[in-house]
């Protein structure tokens, strides 16, 4: 049933509308003036010369003025947010095939990335960042997503897998193949290092307890200088090499060998697919780990821990092999790094990572693979895409972010559907149906 709007119900809308928009306007008045309409810089003696950009603050406040009169608009348009809308199922079905297609159009896509771009290292180094990110995604997806753990320091696992990766390569001269599972295992047993802390703690302070060690582990890295090199980093970390073969143009290199002329770009097409194997192997390991006890031991944890406990589910081995199973793709993740860089430093493993991970999965839909992968495209392409708007940047990216928390509050493709499914009860309900006794 349709409500066609009067125009004496217009009328109080309309005024409504107008002055939620000029609340938002003064408000974006008041933190634009000083972050925007009003610079300062150094003169030659030293001296502050104060200069105003009023042209620039004029624009900001009524782009901030009609972008709230727009999404109040859409917002009556498309109703509140909890609604239960009525979807014709033409537009159902369209819709359940375009979700089924995503996924492998997105997987064919990044197969076809080297081939399409391949004499632009600028998208190829692009691609090659994203698909960290993925990977780190779907790492702390397993925390936050399935077993429902706010992590604030999972960078600390990602600097553990760099710093391990980079310290046994350059002292024990061990291969990437080598080093890389070794990675994984001592991140693997960091995380488990914190989940025996945090066992009786959930919510904030668990939030705070992780942050807290994330910034441990960043402090041990700058002090221990020893071993670490402290802020100076780890700096000549070896390259991968496929099968023993370098990527190098000396005669020993892949090139020479495979009789062709030597390019710099096969090694980043060479990086590319490693990454994207990792990040493939990630969202592999994952979705069987759902389909298996503890999969559905995280699952019941997310939903209610004391449910789960008083149904015999052993909390502490659940939380730590959640906490396990992400910090060891965080280690991957790191160890990657490591030997794309060449260079590792404390900079690279501040709060700040953990923070644009989290905001990836929480946009992506918490406990949806493909969301995630959509978030991370989304985010990192993002931060690209407005690079020439300088330092407004960050307010379009951080306006695109409320938006979509306001329309989707469980992200991009929210999914909290359970893994098991009642069939015999399913079949007994539809037969009872059937007879007449529903």
């Amino acid at each position: 049933m349709t409500t066609i709007p009067t125009p004496a119900s217009r009328a109080p809308a309309a005024a409504f509308i107008f002055k939620k928009a000029l609340i938002s306007a003064l408000v974006a008045l008041v933190l634009f003036s000083l972050m925007i309409g009003i610079r300062t810089e150094a003169g030659p003696s030293g001296q502050l010369i104060y200069w105003t950009r009023f042209g620039d603050l004029a624009a900001m406040v009524g782009i901030v003025f009609g972008g709230s009169i727009v999404v109040e608009l859409l917002r009556q348009w498309w109703g509140p947010v909890g609604t239960v809308r009525i979807v014709p199922p033409q537009m159902q079905s369209a819709l359940a095939v375009a979700g089924r297609l995503v996924a492998p159009l997105l997987l064919i896509f990044a197969f076809l990335v080297p081939v399409i771009f391949y004499d632009q290292r600028y998208i190829l180094d692009l691609g090659i960042l994203v698909l960290t990110y993925v990977m780190l995604g779907w790492g702390l997806n397993v925390v936050v997503g399935l077993a429902g753990l706010l992590d604030l320091g999972y960078v600390a696992f990602y600097a553990v897998g760099a710093y391990s990766y980079a310290l046994l390569a350059t002292n024990f001269g061990w291969s990437f193949w080598v080093c890389l599972p070794l990675a994984g295992i001592l991140a693997a047993f960091w995380g488990v290092l914190l989940g025996f802390p945090v066992l009786r703690l959930r919510g904030d302070y668990l939030a705070i307890v992780t942050l807290a060690f994330g910034e441990i582990i960043r402090l041990v890295i700058i002090n221990w200088q020893s071993l670490t090199g402290g802020p100076n980093g780890v700096s000549g970390i070896p390259r991968p090499t496929l099968f023993g073969i370098p990527l190098t143009p000396g005669p020993n290199g892949l090139a020479a060998k495979l009789g062709i002329e030597f390019s710099p770009t096969h090694r980043i097409v060479f990086l590319f697919y490693l990454i994207l194997a990792l990040a493939l192997l990630t969202n592999w390991v994952t979705i069987r780990l759902r389909r298996l006890p503890i999969g559905r031991a995280w699952e019941a944890l997310r939903e209610d821990e004391v449910a789960c406990r008083a149904l015999g589910i052993n909390i502490t081995t659940t939380k730590l092999t959640a906490f396990a199973t992400g910090a060891m793709f965080g280690g991957f993740a790191g160890a990657f790094f490591a030997t794309r860089q060449g260079f590792i430093s404390p900079e690279s493993f501040t709060f700040q990572e953990s923070a644009l991970v989290l905001a990836i999965v929480v946009l992506g839909g918490m406990g949806s693979q493909l969301g995630v992968a959509l978030a991370a495209l989304t985010m990192i392409g993002g931060f690209e895409l407005f690079r020439g708007l300088e330092q407004y940047r960050m307010l379009v990216f951080g306006l695109a972010m409320v938006l979509l928390m306001i329309w989707r509050p469980r992200g991009l493709i929210g999914h909290r559907a359970p893994t098991v499914f009642l069939r015999h009860a399913q079949t007994i309900s539809s037969d009872l149906v059937k007879e007449g006794h529903g």
